[in-house]
């Protein structure tokens, strides 16, 4: 009897929780499409606002922050809003949201990146250094070099890879800009805890400077002189090692006032990377607040926000104080050597810029 009574009572427990599981799984498949989002073409945010927004340029630019010509209906670069904030203002699923924003951005890098990031040849450097010396009044300058944090969510398994010096986790944006404020370089997912030297020394962009692989012009003299004739420069703050074609300042311990100088020179070519990140934050919001994405759609998305800098920037022009409100988290500096090669070119540098050739009338005042 102890026993049938045990059998019965085994049975009732398992018909008890296989009805506990039908229930479960009936609620969650309550509806196919909850009726909060069936009706997304009628209520959603975007298709209410869109159309009413196009017949008001000025307040669809202020809306998306892009004119009407270049804007993409990719909305999450733009806000920054959450998954949750996307799954009710457009009234689709969260996965689907997820698998919208990952799709996208790599539909928009590989449909832009040829047009708007492509390596510069040597025509293309020469004319870069042009507009840094009518602009930032450095010579034989190709670009600014510098690093950025990109704020995450802690990658699955990561350890303290991704764990900053900040004490926040990050991956680096790193990028090599002109002095139009546009990426002409950019790498994109190192781990937050390396510096800016080890991430630029396992970039390609590193590998081909090293190698002198970039196809730069020729050794040329510097505007009103003769002689040397110098190469072809990019500079970069004190994180990263001085180089034949890698200027960085001085330590900034007993200068003379021709060093001085040179680093001040030297910081008016440099700022325009860290306005070009200014820039890239202020257009698309979602670089402003941690990113709760997977990793590698995270990564994704940066980089399709680079091309689309890129692509807005040249064909909507640029407020300078887009730039202005944004406070850089980048990298903190290390100590990188230099070699005897890239100390004679800063030193040609630095007298040309102390010469009657080379000298700014407010340098000596600015420094």
């Amino acid at each position: 009897m102890d026993c049938y009574r045990r059998r019965h009572v085994a049975v009732l427990v398992t018909a008890i929780q296989l009805e506990r599981l039908r229930r479960r799984r009936d609620s969650r498949r309550r509806f196919w499409v909850h009726p909060v989002i069936a009706q997304w073409q009628e209520r959603g945010q975007f298709w209410a606002l869109y159309q009413n927004l196009r017949a008001h340029e000025d307040q669809f630019f202020g809306y998306m922050r892009m004119s009407i010509p270049r804007f993409s209906n990719f909305r999450y670069l733009g806000t920054g809003q959450s998954l949750a904030s996307l799954h009710y203002a457009f009234m689709v699923g969260k996965s689907t949201a997820s698998m919208i924003i990952c799709e996208t951005c790599v539909a928009i890098w590989d449909a832009l990146y040829a047009a708007v990031m492509a390596q510069p040849h040597k025509e293309q450097w020469k004319e870069i250094a042009d507009v840094f010396q009518k602009t930032c009044q450095f010579p034989n300058c190709a670009g600014a070099i510098d690093g950025k944090h990109i704020r995450i969510k802690k990658p699955v398994r990561s350890g303290s890879q991704y764990y900053n010096y900040k004490k926040y986790f990050s991956f680096v944006l790193f990028a090599v800009c002109d002095a139009n404020y546009s990426f002409r370089y950019i790498d994109v997912g190192s781990y937050g805890s390396r510096s800016d030297s080890a991430v630029f020394a396992h970039s390609e962009f590193g590998k081909m400077l090293l190698d002198k692989a970039l196809d730069l012009p020729d050794h040329t003299t510097l505007p009103g002189t003769t002689s040397p004739a110098m190469p072809f420069v990019f500079v970069a703050d004190e994180a990263f090692a001085l180089g034949e074609n890698l200027m960085r300042p001085y330590s900034s311990r007993g200068l003379s006032l021709a060093r001085r100088v040179f680093n001040y020179r030297l910081t008016r070519a440099r700022r325009v990377v860290e306005c070009a990140f200014g820039i890239l934050a202020n257009k698309w919001r979602f670089l402003h607040t941690p990113i709760h994405l997977k990793l590698e759609t995270a990564i994704s998305a940066v980089k399709a926000a680079c091309v689309l800098h890129n692509f807005v920037r040249a064909r909507d022009g640029y407020n300078f104080e887009d730039s202005l409100s944004l406070s850089l988290q980048n990298h903190r500096p290390s100590v990188a050597r230099g070699h005897r090669q890239g100390a004679a070119v800063r030193e040609q540098f630095t007298a040309y810029f102390m010469s009657p050739h080379g000298a700014l009338p407010w340098q000596l005042e600015a420094i």
